[in-house]
């Protein structure tokens, strides 16, 4: 699922409007370092088009993973003041939509229902992360659980699947505004 989904689908209508509105589509030449290992993150990105590569190892010489249009980059920044630990890199020439943190946080100061349902979409965003990083692992295989564990999709609440729903119109929302921008 793309991540964006998350965020868009915890948010209102009024605070995606309020993303639209307060941040910058910047254009990303290919080959170049969006966020550097180390250094303090200043925006959230949400990645509109292209592809980027997330490098770790000493050298930032080991590809651990590839974000293309709907993901979102530099959340755990928002989360923790610790600097980011891999390097992010432009794969081709792309296109984000970078909100600073500086408008982030004097929103969550102004509005606390926004920050509840910002932080929320991002707890829920990197509890996905972290089951796939698990399962990458080998541990918590979804294919091991006894057939009684496993939830069917009769089971899943009906809200998952319409913030999914709701969340994709706002994104293919603000894709349009950014054309028209």
């Amino acid at each position: 699922m793309k991540k964006v989904l998350y965020i868009f689908g915890q948010l209102s209508d009024t605070d995606v409007d309020w993303l639209i509105n307060n941040g910058e589509l910047e254009t990303i030449p290919a080959n170049q370092i969006l966020i550097r290992k180390g250094k303090s993150v200043q925006y959230l990105y949400i990645v509109l088009d292209g592809r980027f590569a997330i490098m770790a190892g000493k050298n930032d010489d080991k590809k651990i993973a590839e974000l293309s249009s709907g993901e979102i980059i530099g959340e755990m920044s928002f989360i923790d003041s610790a600097p980011p630990v891999v390097t992010v890199i432009s794969e081709m020439k792309s296109e984000v939509y970078a909100i600073s943190r500086r408008k982030l946080d004097d929103r969550i100061k102004d509005d606390q229902g926004f920050g509840f349902r910002l932080m929320k979409s991002i707890s829920l965003f990197l509890a996905d992360r972290l089951r796939s990083t698990t399962s990458l692992f080998g541990y918590g295989d979804i294919n091991k659980l006894e057939e009684d564990d496993v939830i069917s999709m009769d089971e899943l609440d009906s809200m998952v699947f319409d913030n999914v729903s709701i969340a994709g119109e706002r994104f293919s929302r603000m894709l349009s505004k950014m054309q028209h921008k």
